[in-house]
């Protein structure tokens, strides 16, 4: 009888003992990833696929799941989604635009030392670093249409006839044009809490700048406002960018800022804020999951717009 030959195991090498030993260090992360990130993930898609509403959650995973395309058929349908779609994208590119112009003019405002230079850009930082909840109580008690100091000062200086509910009114004419009073309310609160940032982003470009550039300018005879239109903001071109594009895909999922001031109302209604009032208001988790997914999709688009600006940013 032959006997079977043996098999003499291979002595592991270095390199698969730092393998298996970075594995074991990076396997905790991994499975907090999986538990926080992808297994919600998942579940969102097939609660977007499937028929399933708030009560159906103490039977799910004991009945079959009825998968379904009909909760995108109705939110590509729905007014209330493509109103919501265009007022979060008119709401994040007027907060991107904004926040952006504030933060660059500040930078340029005190980009030369004076007396107390440290102490006003500290002050800037203040709606920065300000809790979004006490930041929003802020704002209502000043706006507040029967005590707020805004609508005081509107009746006793400049002649309002009438206190103007600034947090719920869709929109008003001034000087013949309709204004969204609500919505403009809010890109100016989230204007005020987000300029800082680019500011911070500007000023650290900016003091990266060579001095010696604007002095052979000036020897050029190139005034203050050539240097800034063909010196200072090329140089600020690839950071001002990324500051825009990373703003709007900010602002396109803010949930807090919106819901704390307005709850939605005066045409105030964002893509988040409908996603939470399919799911609360009405229970309907697949349309609500339906929602999200697509609100996803759109920013995977634009997440892949600012990988491809930063890779240009990089090259150049």
């Amino acid at each position: 009888m032959r006997a079977r030959p043996t098999t003499i195991a291979r002595p592991t090498t270095a390199a698969q003992r730092a393998n298996r030993s970075g594995w074991l260090l990076v396997s905790p992360s991994l499975a907090v990833v999986a538990l926080v990130v992808l297994l919600p993930f998942a579940l969102v898609v097939v609660f977007g696929f499937s028929e399933i509403r708030l009560v159906d959650i103490p039977y799910l995973g004991t009945e079959p799941i009825d998968w379904t395309l009909d909760n995108f058929r109705q939110a590509a349908a729905s007014q209330a989604f493509w109103g919501a779609l265009w007022t979060t994208v008119l709401y994040a590119g007027l907060t991107a635009v904004g926040s952006l112009a504030v933060g660059l003019a500040l930078a340029l405002a005190l980009r030369r030392p004076f007396p107390g230079r440290g102490l006003v850009r500290a002050l800037l930082l203040v709606p920065y670093v300000l809790p979004v909840v006490a930041a929003a109580t802020i704002w209502k008690t000043a706006l507040n249409p029967q005590y707020g100091v805004v609508n005081a000062f509107g009746r006793a200086y400049l002649g309002w006839d009438t206190p103007v509910g600034f947090l719920s009114t869709t929109t008003a004419d001034v000087w013949g044009i309709p204004v969204p009073v609500a919505l403009l309310v809010v890109v100016l609160f989230d204007v005020w809490k987000s300029a800082p940032l680019a500011f911070l982003f500007l000023t650290a470009r900016l003091q990266s700048v060579p001095g010696e550039i604007e002095e052979a300018a000036a020897l050029d005879g190139a005034n203050r406002r050539q240097a800034l239109r063909f010196i200072l903001l090329p140089q600020l071109r690839a950071v001002a960018l990324l500051l825009l594009l990373l703003r709007f895909i900010w602002s396109f999922q803010t949930f807090d800022d919106v819901y704390l001031l307005t709850e939605g109302a005066g045409s105030t209604q964002v893509m988040a804020i409908q996603v939470y009032t399919e799911l609360v208001t009405k229970a309907d988790i697949g349309s609500a999951a339906a929602f999200g997914l697509l609100m996803s999709l759109i920013l995977c688009v634009l997440l892949a717009g600012y990988v491809l600006l930063s890779r240009r940013t990089d090259e150049a």
